[in-house]
């Protein structure tokens, strides 16, 4: 019985890293104020493309939406180089058909795993597994294993992130689609492969920064576990004394 308790501790702390991972993208894309405009500042994309700043930014406003299934279309007319025209190229907009399955792909998987921790946290209780300490030694087993694979990937990742990055497309997309020409296609132009690594990066921050949390609060939590029953035990021998 006690394996099957630690199984399902193991399931639980596995399906919460998962959820902290797709949170942690989301925070980084849609939760941080000004993150966008501060990356289009950086590599100078408004002089790139010859675009405003503002008509710029709606754009992305739209594009983001668009990936949250907020909207049917990611048609989006502004004005380029001083010309109005549809900013997204055809080729762009199924590429970008496939990026927003995914994505929603990504919210689905977090909500799949929220109830998988919840159906395991609950199985848990009715075969009356000690949760306040199972959970947290198991979470504390998920998480570091899980920070380990992370930190090797990021580390294999970061010898030729161009690399990686291809292998990333060729993975998630049974297309050629993504391979876009930056003299024709203005995407590739305002999220270059920089934009890409700074995110990553930051992902990265705050995925750990996450994992780190809740490894202290699991650590935290058997500590004082372990305290409570040694406080029982001294009262329960003097009481017996």
């Amino acid at each position: 019985m006690k394996v099957l308790h630690y199984l399902l501790g193991l399931i639980f702390s596995i399906s919460m890293i998962l959820v902290l991972l797709v949170t942690s993208i989301e925070a980084v894309l849609y939760w941080s104020p000004g993150y966008f405009e501060k990356e289009y500042h950086k590599y100078q994309v408004t002089d790139e493309i010859d675009i405003e700043m503002d008509d710029l930014l709606h754009v992305t406003d739209v594009m983001m939406d668009y990936l949250k299934d907020k909207r049917e279309d990611l048609q989006v007319v502004t004005r380029v180089g001083g010309t109005q025209r549809t900013f997204f190229s055809q080729r762009e907009l199924d590429h970008m058909v496939d990026v927003k399955n995914l994505f929603i792909a990504g919210l689905n998987l977090r909500r799949g795993c929220l109830l998988l921790a919840v159906v395991s946290a609950g199985l848990l209780y009715f075969l009356k597994g000690k949760l306040s300490s199972i959970l947290p030694l198991a979470m504390c087993v998920g998480t570091g294993l899980f920070f380990l694979a992370a930190c090797l990937l990021a580390a294999i990742v970061s010898t030729d992130f161009t690399k990686y990055f291809t292998v990333f497309h060729e993975i998630f997309f049974d297309n050629d689609l993504w391979l876009l020409n930056p003299n024709e296609d203005l995407l590739i132009n305002i999220v270059p492969e920089p934009f890409f690594v700074d995110t990553a990066a930051r992902i990265a921050t705050v995925f750990g920064g996450s994992v780190l949390l809740l490894l202290a609060a699991c650590l935290l939590s058997l500590y004082c576990s372990k305290r409570n029953k040694r406080c029982h035990q001294n009262n329960t021998i003097g009481t017996v004394m």
